[in-house]
């Protein structure tokens, strides 16, 4: 058993860097999939939730489940952050205003998307039909891990995108005298025409 955690363990870490390494591929980019990773550490902190809430030990299948919300739970991060990024290059949005856009825009695609995953989990999570009893630790930590994602994805992943854009916008303007971009809220800004 101990072995099988370790390669488990292994397991979770290389998808987490093929992920990332995909990730970078395409957005060309090393910043934005480090900020969807930490899509990754709050899927991690729901299943073990939600593994403890349902009194489920943790087990192969709930680690194999664990492993399955690395590849999940990035989507959601990679449908905000291109929005807000697409929002940014092609229509000149400033920072903040892309974000709130981008937010509001994503949010029923994202939780749409999760609501289906946490559905098509559900029949294994209740031990409906023959051998679901095996998988139900792998569906609690999916369901767990894809919820509290979820919820926080929307909120800690624009907050973390501010703020390293800051951060990149700081540094570009101290080595290249770059002219300084509004970042904040314009006083023009009416939230009432966000769709």
């Amino acid at each position: 058993m101990q072995d099988s955690f370790k390669w488990l363990g292994f397991a979770m870490i290389a998808a987490i860097f093929l992920v990332y390494m995909v990730m970078a591929s395409q957005f060309e980019s090393l910043l934005d999939p480090f900020i969807i990773i930490f899509t990754v550490p709050l899927a991690l902190i729901g299943a073990v939730w939600g593994l403890f809430l349902t009194g489920t030990t943790l087990s192969v299948t709930a680690l194999i489940g664990i492993i399955l919300l690395v590849g999940i739970v990035v989507n959601n991060g990679i449908v905000l952050v291109d929005y807000v990024n697409q929002l940014r290059e092609k229509h000149g949005y400033n920072l903040w205003v892309a974000i709130l856009i981008g937010g509001k825009r994503r949010m029923r695609p994202i939780l749409m998307t999760a609501l289906t995953t946490i559905l098509a989990m559900m029949p294994l999570t209740l031990k409906l039909g023959s051998g679901a009893e095996l998988w139900a630790p792998m569906a609690r930590a999916v369901i767990g891990g894809l919820t509290f994602s979820t919820i926080f994805t929307l909120i800690l992943i624009p907050i973390i995108y501010l703020y390293f854009e800051q951060i990149s916008l700081k540094r570009a303007i101290k080595k290249h005298n770059v002219e300084m971009k509004p970042i904040g809220r314009p006083d023009d800004f009416d939230f009432s025409n966000i769709k």
